[in-house]
């Protein structure tokens, strides 16, 4: 459970920034231009991802307690830096411009700028694949893909969420002090859940 637990704030706290590919959701949830498709394709790719990372990268750092060590402290630092950036973010706090996000009329035009959104975005191997496969690397095998399965279930809820209350969220999220609170609250869970996984 601690496992599952760690792993949902983990891929909370990565995948809840204002960047490309949430704007995208949601004005997409907004348009409702097959917004249902898009939450689908956004957080099916980050669970593809985040499974072969902890079946690969965590696999191997698990067999390794150098590299195990490693993962801990390396993962605490990059969180850290990551709790940083949003902390400096939320100083900056750009409102979302849903007006830049082009509409889809057919189901493969949207599936094309779906996964162009998702897999060109070099962060997002970075995040899933690379963070969280080494940071799963910290439990047994049980726990890898716990951690996997909680890292998904936080992608799948945020998106839905997304895709279904955007509508809603999207007069919110013009406003700068909205983005200022959410990236404030990223920079607080990347920080807790950093000095959790600190190996001492």
């Amino acid at each position: 459970m601690i496992a599952f637990l760690q792993g949902m704030g983990t891929g909370a706290g990565l995948i809840i920034a204002i960047g490309a590919q949430n704007a995208f959701v949601l004005s997409q949830g907004v348009r409702r231009e097959h917004n249902w498709l898009v939450a689908f394709i956004c957080s099916l790719c980050d669970a593809v991802l985040i499974f072969i990372g902890a079946a690969g990268v965590g696999l191997a750092v698990a067999k390794n307690p150098m590299l195990r060590e490693i993962a801990g402290w390396g993962g605490a630092l990059f969180l850290v830096y990551y709790g940083f950036c949003s902390m400096k973010a939320a100083f900056k706090a750009e409102a979302l411009d849903d007006s830049t996000t082009d509409t889809y009329s057919s189901r493969w035009a949207i599936l094309v700028a779906t996964l162009a959104v998702t897999l060109l975005n070099p962060h997002v191997y970075l995040d899933t694949l690379v963070l969280i496969g080494s940071l799963s690397g910290q439990f047994d095998a049980d726990g890898r893909y716990l951690f996997a399965l909680g890292a998904s279930v936080a992608s799948f809820i945020w998106f839905y969420a997304l895709s279904l209350g955007g509508s809603l969220l999207a007069p919110v999220f013009k406003s700068r002090n909205a983005w200022r609170v959410l990236d404030f609250l990223v920079c607080m869970t990347m920080w807790v859940i950093a000095w959790q996984i600190v190996p001492l």
